[in-house]
């Protein structure tokens, strides 16, 4: 019979694995926290899927960060760049327009040094948020356009220069 204040020999040993399990654990966990973004209204869609799967490591020479939303990533630590899958399609806008990569984005300035840059022509829209004094948002832009261009296009910017006026005065665009 063993004495109530003694441990069987096997206790140590045990005791130290769990107590390293558990360190482990929480070093991980001290470095791998999710960045926490709410989803997008239609980051359900099938289309997000093929755009999150796609996603580089690395973004503007930022790693790529753990999101607890679906449809959504995330680089920089802190994070200095956020994308948003299923945005809403955004209408017709006097925002500027940049084609990047074959990518047309309307580019939200509001928020400076915050940028905000939305998708024009495909749907779902992508939403892309660059804090600027971080990276750059040109580079940022590049570096995620082979997986947003999963999602296909349907329309594209137009300028100014692009709409042509009838003779009886109804605007039209190419």
């Amino acid at each position: 019979m063993s004495h109530p204040f003694l441990l069987p020999r096997f206790a140590p040993r045990r005791s130290i694995a769990v107590v390293t399990v558990l360190a482990g654990s929480l070093l991980l966990a001290g470095c791998a926290a999710a960045v926490p973004l709410t989803p997008a209204a239609d980051a359900t869609n099938v289309a997000c899927a093929d755009v999150i799967v796609h996603l580089p490591s690395t973004v503007a020479d930022e790693r790529s960060r753990e999101t607890n939303a679906q449809g959504t990533g995330a680089w920089g630590d802190p994070a200095a760049v956020l994308l948003h899958c299923g945005v809403p399609v955004p209408a017709p806008t006097t925002l500027p327009c940049l084609n990047i990569n074959g990518i047309d984005w309307i580019e939200d300035d509001s928020d400076a040094p915050t940028y905000r840059y939305t998708t024009y022509g495909r749907d779902p829209a992508i939403e892309v948020v660059i804090d600027s004094e971080a990276v750059s948002g040109s580079t940022a832009l590049v570096d995620v356009a082979n997986a947003v261009g999963y999602v296909p296009a349907a329309g594209a910017c137009v300028g100014a220069e692009d709409v042509r006026l009838p003779t009886d005065g109804a605007t039209t665009a190419p």
